[in-house]
């Protein structure tokens, strides 16, 4: 007896001593990559972290950002940064390109995505993540979301033709499928089951997917298979998260769902997914962003933030505490053009340039309106609800330029200085609801130089005409719910008509 329990004793100890600590909890902010960054893809790669988005019809397409600490990402490219990646001539906010995936195998990283109006499925490779990326390997298999998995030198792709989760293998080096495609699963029975990817962990396979569309009854459901043809037995506590629930209901983030999940350097399991965050009531115009949960398992299946709801500052278990993210601040001189800059559309390179910090543009007469194309813009996120953004424009000769606040081409407020022929330059805030088009206000000026600031809040914007206020506008006329699309607005300097010269560019949010 002594001899036993002196043993039990003994593997006790050497049971604790295997043990390893759990994490201590640190405070992390969500979302961790704020304003319109949708549909989150993450790859870990040591301790080193990956996440892409989507990006519609901009160009250029899919950002890449990079994080050690999960808290704080910094954007090191762009994935699709050719036209020849990435045809967009038909696209629009609710077109172009959807959800993709990013995954490391071997030495290689993948993008595999849907460019809904340009072609469909097609991925692209790279060594390092910050590009350069290969020219598109089009697919055969269709739907939308495709994502990839690799095992024991097979690459399987899955995507939802025909709203049914289908696998099949593919050569990841010509894209030629190598397999019928296998009808996995149609979900628990929520509209648009998407969004597909499949991990494994302890013999188990596990699809996760999207289910209720991507408004406010977006969840997140996963069915699990010992083979990864399936049969595939559905969670019967499904959805393993949602906010379109008694729990989270009150809650300010809503539309929680278009998760991928990941394990750490440390073996913590995580997920990101989008959300949006609501202003002005049950409105929201800043876009789909992405959030992060940690991840446990009970029983097998992936528990998300211990089945509660999410919240943008919550303890969570990380092994180092990350330091606290920094209010954006920046005073661009367009000295370069960072990769947070984009264009609706392929820019038309000769309406650019820049010189002696100077940004000049020339109009293409092309506005924001559906069926205007390539108008002449420059846009970066807008990520915080409070911020101020402003440009110094100066209009050379007749014309029209300024600030464009961008949702869709049904929505979108213009602050600008123009002038018609033999008239005299005037400075005015304008919008476009559908098909309403509305001037908010009209200010004459002795010149056509002008400084133009606007002044963000969660619920509405102010406009500042060389530091006067002159126009307010709600910010939930250019909602997702009113204006339309998938997308956020964006920010930045744009010319309709005629040259434009801006000196330089400020964004600064008030955290």
């Amino acid at each position: 007896m002594r001899k036993l329990a002196s043993t039990a004793i003994l593997l006790l100890a050497i049971a604790c001593a295997q043990t390893p600590e759990p994490a201590p909890e640190c405070l992390l902010r969500n979302p961790i990559i704020p304003g319109f960054n949708p549909d989150p893809s993450v790859v870990a790669v040591g301790e080193d972290y990956y996440i892409v988005n989507s990006t519609f019809h901009y160009f250029p397409g899919v950002p890449v950002y990079h994080s050690r600490d999960l808290q704080n990402w910094e954007q090191i490219g762009n994935v699709l940064d050719r036209p020849s990646q990435l045809p967009l001539d038909d696209a629009n906010a609710s077109l172009g390109i959807y959800a993709p995936t990013i995954r490391y195998n071997d030495g290689v990283f993948y993008m595999i995505t849907t460019n809904v109006s340009g072609g469909g499925n097609f991925m692209v490779t790279a060594t390092d993540p910050a590009g350069p990326w290969s020219e598109p390997i089009w697919l055969e298999q269709q739907g939308i979301d495709p994502s990839l998995y690799f095992e024991d030198g097979k690459c399987y792709m899955v995507s939802n033709p025909d709203a049914t989760i289908t696998l099949c293998e593919i050569d990841p080096s010509t894209g030629a499928t190598l397999s019928p495609g296998k009808a996995l699963w149609r979900g628990t029975g929520g509209r648009f089951p998407e969004g597909p990817h499949i991990y494994r962990r302890g013999g188990w396979y596990y699809l996760l997917i999207s289910e209720g569309g991507t408004e406010l009854a977006h969840k997140l459901t996963v069915a699990r298979s010992r083979k990864i043809y399936g049969p595939y037995e559905a969670f019967p506590g499904n959805p393993i998260f949602t906010h379109c629930s008694l729990a989270g209901q009150e809650s300010n983030i809503q539309g929680t769902g278009h998760g991928d999940m990941f394990q750490a350097a440390d073996g913590s399991w995580w997920m990101v997914f989008l959300a949006y965050r609501r202003y002005g009531g049950d409105f929201h115009h800043l876009g789909r962003e992405t959030f992060l949960a940690p991840v446990t398992w009970e029983k097998d299946w992936p528990v998300v933030n211990g089945g509660k709801p999410v919240a943008e500052e919550m303890m969570v278990p990380l092994s180092a505490a990350p330091t606290a993210p920094e209010a954006v601040s920046v005073e661009y001189d367009f000295s370069s053009i960072g990769p947070e800059w984009m264009h609706i559309q392929h820019p038309e390179a000769r309406n650019y340039s820049v010189a002696n910090g100077i940004l000049t543009l020339k109009g293409s007469g092309s506005g924001f309106d559906w069926g205007n194309p390539r108008p002449t813009a420059l846009l970066r996120r807008q990520q915080s609800p409070e911020c101020t953004f402003g440009t110094t424009v100066s209009l050379q000769g007749e014309g029209e330029a300024g600030i464009a606040i961008y949702q869709t081409h049904s929505g979108h407020i213009e602050f600008y200085v123009s002038r018609e022929k033999g008239g005299k330059p005037c400075a005015e805030v304008r919008i476009r609801l559908h098909s309403i088009l509305h001037t908010q206000a009209s200010v004459p000026l002795s010149s056509a130089k002008a400084r133009l600031d606007v002044k963000a809040f969660g619920d509405h914007y102010e406009f500042l005409l060389d530091g006067r206020e002159i126009a307010r506008l709600d910010s939930k006329l250019i909602s997702t719910e009113i204006a339309g699309g998938f997308t956020g607005v964006t920010v930045g300097p744009y010319c309709q008509k005629g040259t434009a010269l801006f000196n330089g560019f400020c964004y600064k949010e008030n955290k």
